[in-house]
């Protein structure tokens, strides 16, 4: 029987979402969250009955059509008409999982009753969450300014029977799915199309998928980078603590223990070394390794804050009887972390593939390319060559998107964010960096293997025993790309 979750103004963490992901937990509203939805909707429906004073987005136009007011029997029509005219995303659709992200931190802000949205929008909303009905979504079309109003319009189209949602494998239009489900037609009030659209839902989703792979990732940099030490007959000496502990930072002290655990009982580790000192990718793990951990530790802190944030325009506060068009769509806030995010990945695999490097340079009485017979086989002289392109792309990637700006809506809209693309690079470096210390993964164990029979320590060799049920050694040259792709699996099991 599935969990459920109740949405609520409790905090919601990044590790809850990612467990609510994980374990498919449907969603329902807490008693609080209804009565903080219905009160919202009821205090601007009062408003505008008793206001002249033109609201934005509410009674007026949007954008650079601010000034111009909309007659009271055309409120809704101006709402219908916005989310259709801003769904104009282009390129790859935005994957499944983290359109499910996006559902969830959409239906978190709404609930907060700053939004003023319908109850039953809401709830909608939730059908789909717990129904997995992804609405199809593309990755590119936002400035990350006004909110991801593209993502997001396309991602609401079908509460009003349009756009496109895949539901069970097969891709339906909006209008059919709600046929099939028996749900009637959502038709938007007031300032609704605005409380949909705006908000950084699109991007926030993507850091929030990133930061949990992520976490997952350093984890797996730390133990492959072990291996590969092992497999290369490297020194523990530069993972002492007393070492760390003379500079402070949490990541590099918290990198160097986890390296010295992983060692604890290696025969490898414990042998007479021949060479003084290590090539930096192996002996400044700690202090390159680290440095990500410490990013990720700071972007999560801010992408936290992010979830739990109501982030549409205007904002509708009933206790102070105001509305208020400000600012809070803006992406900047995450843009500029997610570009952090990125360069502190890309370095996990840019050391990496550094050791992947090494291990097939033919030293340290390792054979060439990894192979006991080099020149007939090439063994695994091209991996690095694969390692190398993907490292040298996600370099590309690592440009900040946050540093650029391109005015819109007739200059109302002066400065942009480019929070989207700053996610859609940054979806791009996880992928790479899980694909480079895969690669990493295939060199290290086939390299430990020509250290036998010394034995590296209990945990390595179980990871490397499991490893080894799926992946074989490789004797022979073979065609070797299945194995990569293996190896990527690997990491996510």
């Amino acid at each position: 029987m599935n969990k459920i979750h109740q949405i609520s103004a409790e905090h919601l963490s990044i590790e809850q979402i990612g467990e609510i992901i994980k374990n498919g937990t449907k969603l329902e509203l807490s008693e609080d969250a209804r009565q903080r939805i219905i009160r919202c909707r009821e205090y601007l429906d009062n408003k505008i009955k008793e206001s002249e004073t033109p609201i934005y987005g509410v009674t007026t136009g949007f954008g650079s059509l601010c000034k111009i007011s909309i007659d009271k029997d055309s409120l809704s029509q101006l709402q219908k008409n916005l989310v259709m005219s801003h769904a104009c995303g282009v390129g790859d659709r935005v994957p499944n999982e983290i359109v499910k992200i996006m559902l969830l931190l959409k239906i978190q802000s709404l609930s907060y009753g700053y939004s003023a949205c319908q109850l039953k929008t809401v709830e909608r909303l939730i059908d789909f969450f717990n129904n997995d009905i992804y609405p199809i979504v593309y990755m590119q079309g936002s400035l990350g300014a006004s909110g991801d109003l593209v993502p997001l319009a396309h991602l609401c189209l079908p509460l009003i029977g349009m756009g496109e949602v895949e539901y069970k494998g097969e891709i339906f239009s909006g209008a059919d799915i709600l046929k099939k489900m028996e749900w009637d037609i959502i038709e938007l009030v007031s300032k609704e199309g605005l409380a949909l659209l705006n908000g950084t839902q699109n991007m926030n989703a993507f850091a929030v998928w990133a930061l949990l792979q992520s976490e997952r990732l350093s984890e797996w940099a730390d133990v492959i980078g072990t291996m590969s030490l092992e497999a290369y007959d490297g020194r523990i000496e530069p993972f002492t603590h007393a070492v760390h502990a003379v500079r402070h930072h949490k990541g590099q002290i918290d990198t160097a223990a986890r390296i010295r655990e992983l060692l604890e009982g290696s025969e490898l580790i414990k042998q007479p070394k021949v060479n003084v000192q290590d090539p930096y990718s192996f002996r400044c793990m700690p202090q390159v390794h680290g440095a990500s951990k410490d990013t990720i530790a700071y972007v999560k802190s801010v992408v936290d804050i992010e979830v739990n944030a109501a982030t549409d325009n205007p904002t509708v506060c009933p206790d102070e009887d105001l509305v208020i068009s400000a600012g809070n769509f803006h992406g900047e806030p995450i843009a500029q972390p997610m570009d952090f995010l990125a360069i502190a990945l890309c370095e996990l695999s840019n050391i990496s593939e550094r050791r992947i490097y090494k291990l097939v340079s033919g030293t340290r009485n390792l054979p060439s390319f990894l192979v006991a017979k080099p020149g007939v086989n090439s063994g695994f002289m091209i991996p690095q060559y694969t390692a190398a392109s993907i490292v040298s792309q996600s370099k590309t990637y690592c440009t900040p998107a946050s540093v650029d700006s391109i005015p819109s809506s007739q200059g109302q809209e002066d400065h942009v964010s480019m929070g989207a693309n700053a996610a859609t690079k940054l979806y791009q470096v996880v992928l790479n960096t899980e694909r480079v210390l895969a690669i990493e993964l295939f060199n290290a164990a086939q390299a430990l293997e020509f250290r036998r029979p010394l034995k590296s320590s209990p945990t390595i060799e179980a990871i490397h025993k499991a490893y080894r049920e799926n992946v074989p050694f490789i004797d022979t040259d073979e065609f070797m790309a299945p194995h990569i792709a293996k190896s990527v699996e690997f990491l996510r099991k």
